[in-house]
């Protein structure tokens, strides 16, 4: 039941311990480490002993481990999920296309590793640059300190990881300790592939005693952070010259135009408001439909979700089941009450039922209830009519967030607008702004974060560009 920290190859045990309890069964699942100061240091400490055997390692090596873990997964895939199901309580069905992506997201990083390259620089351009020969390389930073959410606790993790080993850099992580389990997992199936000791590393404890020494050690290059604004906002204000990603939150948008197929869409917005409890940094938060269609709209949305199956996540059919915790599930419908005191209606849900959230729609929604101007990460979204897609894209805009958003329309011309307009990282055409794979540049504007990942480009933001010059005079 006790699980300690994993340092240096190493499962090392603490004096103190964190109880963890699966939000749905509300059984004790695991005791977690909780690591002081100390402990820290040296999880830092054996990172940046690793950093020259891990900087070594051809690309093909580097390759290889990647490779390895992601067909370890494969072979692992029924015990991954599960795990992920009972630490989180994802749907089983959500767990398994979680651990696909976790596969498919170290495969990509393998690739990558045999991709990492610089480029010619035509030094003879310069007047005087005759006779000279120049390109760049891409070195690793070093160690690099990851902090993980509990939403997706393989596949999140992967995209620090897995681009982090493909760089040759070294890594501390340091994950959700709700959905530590999977970390743990994760350092199992590690331990299995060619990866020197030392290069991956796990401290479980409170979050702010572990980012605060991330941050004051020298030997920590570049924190990547996914979670809140609030915190990670922090991190980049206290970071210094560290190199800092953050992905941070959104209250996504998608406008429905006239002349879209209501039937052949509605299984993307089910999917895109309610897959994982609505606790998705991409989640559908907020509808903007045009007015002619709205009876429509709604009629098809509320007949979809009365279909959804509702309850326990190990069970293969549940299509919704609690969410991270009962505050967490007080807090959403605390937002909902409030959003009804100021004038919207409840569609559908909007109350607990068997310690689940049920899938929730509010129609007419003010722009300054939290419900839609802040995020709600829970199973509930707003539908809001619009009299042009202008106005829509204006709607879409009036946020302090910007990750991803997305728009159905017939009209090309209209699709090119809002792909120009739209204050966003992605812009998602006749889709849901929850689409996301593994390889494709993933970030946002605003206060939805700095940085992309997506294994290409997150590689890139942990190397450090390096020019080389030939004087052949």
């Amino acid at each position: 039941m006790k699980k300690g920290l994993f340092i240096n190859g190493q499962w090392q045990m603490t004096n103190e311990y964190m109880e963890v309890y699966a939000p749905y069964s509300k059984e004790v699942i695991a005791q977690f480490a909780k690591a002081n100061e100390d402990d820290i240091q040296l999880a830092i400490e054996s990172a940046h002993a690793a950093e020259s055997e891990m900087a070594d390692l051809t690309a093909f090596q580097r390759a290889e481990i990647l490779e390895q873990l992601s067909d370890l997964f494969a072979e692992n895939r029924e015990e991954a999920a599960r795990i992920i199901s009972l630490e989180s309580a994802k749907p089983l069905k959500y767990a398994y296309s979680e651990i696909d992506r976790t596969i498919e997201t170290y495969k990509f990083a393998a690739e990558e590793a045999k991709r990492l390259s610089g480029e010619m620089i035509p030094m003879d351009a310069s007047k005087s640059g005759e006779g000279r020969f120049g390109y760049t390389i891409h070195e690793p930073l070093g160690v690099i300190a990851a902090i993980t959410p509990f939403n997706f606790p393989q596949n999140l993790v992967a995209h620090k990881v897995g681009p982090a080993l493909a760089a040759g850099n070294t890594i501390v992580l340091k994950p959700a300790t709700q959905t530590a389990l999977s970390a743990h997992f994760l350092a199992k199936l590690l331990a299995q592939t060619n990866l020197p000791a030392g290069a991956f590393n796990i401290v479980t404890g409170q979050g702010k005693l572990v980012g605060d020494a991330f941050l004051a050690h020298p030997k920590v290059k570049m924190v990547t952070f996914t979670g809140s604004p609030e915190v990670g906002i922090s991190l980049r204000n206290r970071a210094g010259l560290k190199k800092v990603t953050l992905e941070l939150g959104s209250n996504a948008g998608v406008i429905v135009d006239e002349g879209v197929q209501l039937d052949k869409i509605m299984d993307r917005i089910v999917m895109g408001a309610f897959s994982n409890q609505g606790q998705v940094c991409i989640s559908l938060q907020r509808i903007y439909v045009k007015e002619k269609i709205i009876d429509e709209f709604l009629e098809q949305l509320k007949a979809k979700i009365e279909r959804l199956t509702i309850g326990d996540p190990l069970d293969a059919t549940t299509g919704l089941s609690m969410m991270i915790s009962e505050t967490e599930q007080q807090r959403a419908v605390t937002w909902i009450n409030e959003a009804l005191a100021e004038g919207a209606e409840v569609l559908t849900g909007g109350r607990i039922e068997n310690n689940i959230l049920l899938p929730t729609v509010l129609f007419n929604v003010s722009s300054t209830s939290r419900v839609s101007s802040e995020e709600i990460f829970a199973p509930v979204v707003i539908v809001n009519t619009v009299s042009s897609v202008e106005e829509a894209i204006d709607a879409v805009n009036d946020s302090n967030y910007g990750l991803q958003a997305g728009i159905f329309t017939p009209s090309i011309e209209t699709a090119f607008k809002a792909s120009k307009k739209l204050q966003v990282g992605g812009v998602i055409i006749n889709d849901v702004p929850t689409y996301r794979v593994d390889h494709m540049p993933y970030g946002g504007v605003k206060e939805s974060g700095t940085g992309r990942e997506g294994i290409k480009y997150a590689v890139e933001e942990m190397t450090e560009m390096k020019l080389v010059i030939w004087n052949n005079n």
